[in-house]
């Protein structure tokens, strides 16, 4: 799977933040926020298309394109551009099965966009942006502009354990493991399958 059919894929299990930036609302109706959409079986010529709804021409909303491509990368461990089946069970099995350990070097590795073993400032903030831009404008109640950021800052109070301005995996694995919240975060998957 190359990464536009990946993002494709992607944006059928998370509709707000798909191709079209908006999620599904009631048939003929306006939901709340100003996003508006109609089913329609063959969307006119040149129309958004989104799982099927068919959209007004508003404003994007959301868009779930960038936290795809990092996830995208995250999975495609031999970085060769595409991800075959094994790239994906691999990943699967480390965030469903895995030890700790790995289950929080694979999250690091999501983070660490440049993968030069460390999580600087402005990659959590594209992290964080594209986690917000996928949530939507039509989340209630509504995000600030201000909130990736304020996010980003909140983590490095945290992780940054030596105030370098960059956080190791080290330091990431340490806090994590010592954070309940974050530990009880990782066993949501273990008895999925």
């Amino acid at each position: 799977v190359d990464e536009e059919t990946f993002k494709l894929i992607y944006s059928q299990f998370f509709p707000q933040g798909g191709e079209s930036g908006r999620p599904p609302k009631p048939a003929g109706g306006a939901g709340r926020g100003g996003c508006l959409w109609r089913k329609t079986p063959h969307p006119a010529p040149g129309a958004c298309r989104g799982g099927g709804f068919t959209i007004s021409p508003l404003p994007p909303l959301a868009d779930a394109s960038t936290y795809a491509h990092f996830l995208f990368d995250a999975f495609d461990a031999d970085r060769n551009g595409a991800l075959c089946f094994q790239d994906f069970v691999i990943g699967l099995s480390v965030l469903l099965r895995g030890t700790v350990h790995q289950k929080l070097k694979w999250a690091f590795n999501l983070y660490d966009i440049n993968k030069d073993g460390y999580i600087t400032k402005e990659e959590m903030l594209e992290i964080m942006k594209s986690i917000y831009d996928m949530m939507g404008r039509c989340t209630h109640p509504t995000l600030r502009d201000s909130a990736p950021a304020e996010h980003v800052e909140l983590f490095f109070q945290k992780m940054d354990r030596n105030g370098d301005g960059v956080v190791t995996f080290e330091e990431f694995l340490e806090t994590c493991q010592k954070d309940e919240d974050i530990m009880s975060s990782m066993q949501i998957f273990e008895n999925a399958i």
